[in-house]
């Protein structure tokens, strides 16, 4: 990322406005976050206000560092700090048992929290500086998703002003995220690891650093599982009704929602669809929306596409049905939640 000369008066006036409990909205690799002084509970209040966030739904506390660990977890496995290790700074969150005096607001009333630090250059500067001003006590930003709860996250700081309009006392624009879904989610509160939410570090790569140990991936809610984000069944979704469509009934679907008299938007692979050359689709779909066929490129254009769809105000948003090879996991989990 580019470095502007007015970054470091954004900066200084970013971490005066966290420590005076406003909310900044700040880029990370993943999305951009609403964040707030994850040590003060009335700025915590001010984000569940300003998304329309039920209290009992955490918040991922982000650090500087992973050496910011142990202030805010306690009974730390050695596992988690092999991954901390591997995977920080990056889209990895940790869930542990929070230590005693983590506010009960922060973590939507659990005695677990969940932790990160992110790789974005202006996420990683504000962290810093923040830490700097509030040290020696522990400095910490919570920051879910710059967005109306439930809806899908900003990728952009386009995004976050759409969404939240003047909820954010400043907005830091980073540009668009590398990695554009949120992180992976590892449970290390209990006696087995497991992975509640997937996203762009897939299980193969945490289970090679962990020596070949099978993390399960839950199929559902499970009731001894902590809360985490982005664990609802409807999740990330925009306001068209989706449906996912496997690619043999894409030309039969098109031609059933035209012939009802429904407008619908199209999102496809580049590649050619069941045999069509796609110069079909126009003539069916009001919108196409073409696709990477590489599972990392694809989930960085997820969330502007669904945007950019679901702007046009049409009946229906039809989404291919991407592979089922596992480097797909964490889109087929957003999309099911978008189609929930």
């Amino acid at each position: 990322m580019t470095r502007h000369p007015d970054d470091a008066d954004r900066l200084r006036q970013a971490v005066a406005l966290l420590l005076a409990g406003e909310l900044v909205a700040l880029p990370t690799e993943t999305v951009y976050g609403l964040g707030a002084d994850a040590a003060n509970p009335e700025a915590v209040a001010r984000i569940y206000a300003a998304k329309g966030r039920p209290a009992r739904h955490p918040l991922i506390v982000h650090l500087p560092a992973a050496g910011h660990l142990a202030q805010w977890a306690r009974a730390i496995p050695p596992q988690a700090h092999k991954l901390a290790a591997a995977f920080w700074p990056g889209p990895l969150t940790l869930i542990l048992r929070k230590q005693d005096w983590v506010p009960l607001a922060v973590t939507g009333g659990q005695e677990t929290v969940g932790l990160r630090v992110p790789a974005h250059p202006l996420a990683q500067a504000l962290l810093a500086a923040f830490a700097a001003a509030r040290a020696p006590a522990p400095a910490g930003i919570a920051a879910p998703s710059a967005n109306r709860f439930g809806r899908v996250s900003p990728t952009t700081a386009a995004h976050v002003r759409e969404e939240l309009g003047a909820a954010a006392a400043l907005i830091l624009d980073g540009g668009p995220c590398a990695v554009g879904i949120e992180s992976t989610i590892i449970d290390f509160s209990r006696a087995t690891p497991e992975i509640l939410r997937p996203g762009a570090i897939e299980a193969r790569e945490i289970e090679r650093v962990l020596g070949g140990a099978h993390l399960s991936t839950p199929s559902g809610p499970s009731p001894d599982a902590p809360r985490v984000s982005g664990a609802l069944a409807s999740h990330y979704a925009p306001g068209t009704p989706v449906r996912l469509v496997a690619t043999d009934m894409l030309p039969q679907t098109l031609a059933s929602t035209q012939a009802a008299g429904q407008r619908c938007a199209l999102l496809c692979f580049a590649r050619e669809a069941a045999g069509k050359s796609g110069q079909d689709f126009p003539e069916q779909a009001a919108a196409i929306r073409r696709m990477p066929d590489d599972p990392i490129a694809y989930a960085r254009a997820l969330y502007a596409s669904l945007r950019e769809l679901d702007h046009l105000g049409l009946d229906f948003l039809l989404i291919e049905t991407p592979p089922t090879h596992p480097a797909w996991l964490a889109i087929h989990d957003r999309l099911n939640r978008a189609a929930g």
